[in-house]
């Protein structure tokens, strides 16, 4: 399912999640960790997981809060989002996705 802009994309390595996330907080921005199990262009609003990260430091710490999400809701898609409380925007992206989806049905194999 397409989800975002980049969503032809491949799934990001660890690395590079990792990096994203470095790049959110080193840019001031707030994370905060939504999840859904249906999602769609008209889905705007996605269960939030706790509160937004204020007092996250470092990547570990939201990547920690991204992994508990993806546990607790195994046939969600999880979504990690950057606030930005200066100008009020956001950045965000899909860091996990359902085993299910993550996998390539025979259809897309075969063509």
């Amino acid at each position: 399912m397409d989800l975002e802009t980049y969503s032809y994309l491949p799934a990001m390595t660890e690395a590079e999640q990792r990096a994203q996330v470095a790049s959110m907080l080193s840019r001031g921005l707030i994370p905060a960790v939504e999840h859904t199990e249906r999602p769609s262009a008209r889905n705007l609003y996605w269960n939030l997981w706790k509160l937004p990260l204020f007092a996250a430091t470092s990547p570990d710490d939201v990547l920690a809060e991204v992994d508990a999400c993806a546990r607790a809701n195994p046939a969600a898609y999880v979504k990690l989002v950057g606030y930005d409380p200066r100008t009020q925007g956001q950045v965000a992206f899909v860091i996990r996705r359902p085993a299910a989806a993550a996998a390539p049905t025979e259809a897309a194999r075969t063509g």
